[in-house]
């Protein structure tokens, strides 16, 4: 008879102590253990979300759930005058993390965060990847101004995230919709709807992919929100 063997992964730590407690939390609500079948296969880890960047603003962003900021979304205070006003929305990432992204000539040669579409892989290959970039931004002076970048217009994009956990790396989205009101003070605003990470090192990931097999969701307000160590506030 021939054998097969199944397939083993290598799941964070962070991971795994989101299915310990999501196991507890599970026991004490008398859920049944085929019922932990499908999330401890999990291999993506997706959490969604629904909050708001507004100008002068900062969003640290968790992505496994571990106390651990992992990237920072900024939204630049408004610098206006009689003559002149800028505004700027940006993306960075704590030592070691990175953001998809490309190189332009234009603003002092910044660094843009590329807005990808949902079913962009992101991975080790075919892509680049920068440790802070811009997102949006314009300036206007004495009544002559532009624009850089690729995310405003009321559409959500994602992010492209590549980070560390426990010296290794994984990918990650983030997906955000960024506006900007040119009559209605001339401001930035972003929303953060929802973000995923692969659990298995160097594997690529796929944004905008939230279901199917290898999935588990962490509902805030459910067992899966017990598992991630947050709160209803």
């Amino acid at each position: 008879m021939k054998r097969t063997s199944r397939k083993t992964t290598n799941r964070s730590e962070s991971l795994q102590r989101h299915l310990n407690a999501y196991a507890l939390a599970a026991s004490a609500a008398g859920v049944g253990v085929l019922a932990l079948a499908q999330p401890a296969e999990a291999e993506i880890v997706y959490t969604p979300a629904h909050k708001h960047i507004w100008p002068n603003h900062v969003l640290k962003l968790d992505l496994t759930g571990g106390k651990t900021v992992d990237f920072v979304l900024t939204n630049h205070p408004l610098l206006s005058n009689t003559y002149f006003w800028h505004a700027a929305f940006s993306v960075s990432g704590r030592p070691g993390n990175q953001i998809a992204g490309q190189s332009t000539g234009r603003f002092h040669n910044n660094l843009l965060a590329s807005a990808l579409s949902a079913g962009a892989q992101v991975g080790p290959k075919g892509r680049k990847f920068v440790d802070a970039a811009v997102m949006y931004e314009c300036t206007s002076a004495s009544g002559s101004g532009q624009c850089l970048g690729s995310w405003e217009g009321g559409k959500a994009r994602y992010l492209g995230l590549k980070f560390q956990i426990a010296g290794q790396t994984h990918y990650g989205w983030a997906r955000l919709r960024v506006d900007f009101y040119f009559e209605k003070g001339k401001r930035i605003t972003g929303l953060l709807t929802g973000y995923a990470y692969e659990t298995i090192p160097n594997k690529p990931i796929i944004t905008g992919k939230t279901k199917g097999p290898g999935v588990i969701t962490l509902e805030p307000d459910s067992l899966g929100a017990l598992a991630a160590g947050t709160s209803k506030k």
